[in-house]
């Protein structure tokens, strides 16, 4: 294939990475512990762990993980938010040579068992706001080990202990559970260090990631992720924003924000991966929606790098106090997950000097796929260009690729393209091209620079500020309500966060509200797939076969809506 784009490319930039000089993320990660040893890894609320700390703990946790006799390539989910545990979870999973399933904390008992029975998790490590969930569904799942942590359980002695006690008696973040057999995360380092870590001989084709994407079918699938996937990504990130991070003043040590959430995969590998492999300092933000404590805790730092959806920066620039900070050491801003706008991007770089550098990416690829050049001055409202190694096609409906200019489905291939779909072969063979394209569903159109722009999408897919709800979900959960007789999902605009799922309805029960259908998805959903709208219909559009045509409800007029509370 003809990589003409390669003449688009920042001076300094491959137009291959090789991402065998590592064997696989612990040999990666082994390396940095070793090399940035004393210097400070993550920050939260005012505590620091250095790399030599974290690699110490991984030891530790990753030693009693092995110790309850868990075979190489068992899957360990961690549901938790951006708290220092989660960069030592991952740490001692991969260590210990274990797959990480990373989990949304803020998921449903429904949510959750689905993705512990499809992953086949035999161990959990969860923040104790979220036990209760686990509660919920542990015994209808494989998890035979659960690992407690709490809020201040790193933070030191009398802070941990005032964390931990504001957050369960005075702001009640922690709903009541029983899980009698789980060990609390202290517990666990306590133990552990008595214990030795036996190395274990991974290679780039074991599993590293089991990471979860909505499902077209409406079943919620793990897009496996080998260590080389992983490896190659985070070298691609690093090789396409080195010659900007080189430029002076130089920084010796890099400072990024980590307000994305680690257990998606922008976050995971954008913030905690690449910044292990460069020596990088995380600041892990566990509540971005704080914006004004969100902001407080960036006055402290002078940060270098800002991966962020366009909702996050636009929050950010609506606060009179964001306003007040000092721009000046900020080298590299990443949009990713959604698109970011034209508005956003204009009033970040007359803020702050530097300009969003908007890519793309999927869960399927690890995530990035393309990047508009770090060093652009303006906004191109496009998704760039592939990054190193990483080919684009854009094909028709028969999978041909089509002539410059012309618009189709987007397909990626590169060394960052998952194995395929956890224990689906029948999922992988409708998005793997017979010469290893993956399919992304989405269409876009590249020019003759090779830049690319998403122009529709294939897919019914709502994007909500970042994150994927595929209506198909919504509606088999919906359909389960004796009050629904049909339903139908789309996606709306919405100022906020990109887009919000509405609901069509069609009654059975000619009594039913939408407070109480409202309600009952509240129980079913986790906050960004609970339906912003419901409106009632007295039929919906379908097509002569029966099927229901999203596509006409989207192309409608909008209409009155009622709006969830």
């Amino acid at each position: 294939m003809d990589r003409f784009w390669l003449k688009s490319y920042p001076q300094g930039v491959p137009a291959d990475i090789d991402y065998t000089q590592y064997r696989s993320l612990v040999h990666l990660m082994e390396e940095a512990f070793r090399k940035f040893a004393a210097r400070n890894a993550y920050v939260c609320m005012d505590k620091f762990l250095t790399y030599a700390e974290i690699d110490a703990m991984s030891l530790k946790l990753g030693a009693w993980l092995q110790a309850k006799g868990l075979k190489k390539g068992a899957r360990v989910a961690v549901m938790l938010p951006n708290v220092l545990q989660y960069p030592v979870s991952i740490a001692a999973i991969l260590r210990a040579g274990y797959t990480v399933v990373n989990v949304n904390p803020l998921y449903t008992p429904r949510e959750l068992e689905h993705q512990l029975n499809d992953a086949g998790a035999d161990a959990i490590i969860v923040l104790e706001n979220f036990a209760a969930t686990v509660e919920h569904v542990l015994a209808k799942t494989p998890v035979k080990h659960v690992i407690v942590a709490r809020m201040g359980d790193l933070l030191g002695g009398v802070k941990g202990a005032i964390v931990n006690f504001v957050v369960s008696k005075v702001k009640k973040m922690v709903p009541a559970y029983s899980l009698p057999a789980a060990v609390s995360f202290r517990q666990v380092l306590a133990e552990g260090s008595g214990l030795s870590l036996q190395p274990v001989d991974l290679d780039h084709d074991d599993v590293a990631f089991l990471q979860y994407t909505g499902g077209t079918t409406g079943v919620s699938k793990g897009a496996t992720l080998l260590h080389r996937n992983v490896l190659a990504n985070v070298l691609q990130a690093d090789a396409w924003m080195q010659p900007t991070l080189d430029k002076e003043p130089k920084v010796e040590q890099l400072i990024i924000v980590c307000a994305l959430p680690l257990y998606h995969i922008f976050a995971l590998t954008s913030c905690c991966l690449l910044g292990t492999r460069i020596g990088a300092l995380n600041i892990l933000i566990p509540n971005p929606r704080d914006i004004p404590g969100f902001v407080k805790e960036l006055a402290k730092y002078k940060v270098n790098m800002f991966p962020a959806v366009n909702t996050l920066y636009n929050g950010l620039l609506n606060n009179a106090e964001f306003q007040k900070l000092d721009f000046s050491g900020l080298k590299v801003c990443n949009g990713g997950g959604m698109a970011v706008q034209r508005a956003v991007a204009d009033r970040w770089i007359k803020l702050t000097g530097c300009p969003i550098a908007e890519g793309y990416g999927l869960s399927e690829t690890s995530p990035v796929a393309t990047c508009n050049r770090a060093d652009a001055t303006e906004y191109t409202g496009t998704i760039g260009l592939p990054v190193p190694s990483t080919e684009i096609a854009i094909l028709d409906d028969e999978g041909e690729p089509l002539p410059l200019g012309q618009s189709g489905e987007i397909a990626i291939r590169g060394p960052q393209v998952m194995a395929g779909y956890w224990n689906r072969p029948d999922e992988t063979a409708k998005v793997m091209t017979p010469d290893g394209f993956f399919k992304s569903g989405d269409v876009g159109v590249m020019d003759e620079r090779g830049y690319v722009k998403i122009v529709d999408r294939k897919k019914d897919m709502i994007l909500v500020s970042g994150f994927n709800v595929y209506p198909n979900e919504i509606e088999d959960v919906v359909m389960t309500h004796p009050g629904v007789l049909e339903c139908a999902c789309i996606g709306v605009p919405d100022a906020n966060s990109g887009e919000v799922p509405k609901l069509f309805v069609v009654r059975r029960d000619p009594n039913l509200t939408a407070e109480q259908l409202m309600e009952f998805c509240k129980q079913q959903f986790t906050g960004y797939k609970k339906p912003k709208y419901i409106e009632f219909r007295n039929e919906l559009p379908k097509s002569n076969v029966g099927k229901i045509l999203r596509r006409e409800l989207r192309d409608e007029k909008p209409r009155d809506e009622k709006k969830s509370a």
